[in-house]
């Protein structure tokens, strides 16, 4: 398909067919990419997406550990707990 690039403002942009954006199940917000001389347009992922397979891969053996950290010296000698 081909279309033309219009101007908005200051930027350009071009005018995609509903049914190619339903087809690329293209939202509000895209990602653009460059490779080589090609534009790639592919929907932008949601905020935190793949977050809950990355901490599952933080426990052990299947079961939550906190992660122990030092403490330092001040904290065991100058506080009261």
């Amino acid at each position: 398909m081909r279309t033309r690039i219009v101007r908005i403002g200051n930027s350009h942009g071009i005018r995609i067919p509903k049914p190619l954006l339903e087809q690329a199940g293209l939202a509000d917000e895209v990602e653009l990419t460059l490779a080589g001389r090609s534009l790639i347009v592919t929907p932008a992922r949601p905020a935190r997406a793949g977050w809950e397979a990355a901490f599952a891969g933080l426990t052990v053996d299947g079961a939550e550990a906190l992660i122990e950290t030092p403490t330092p010296e001040f904290d065991d000698l100058e506080w009261t707990w």
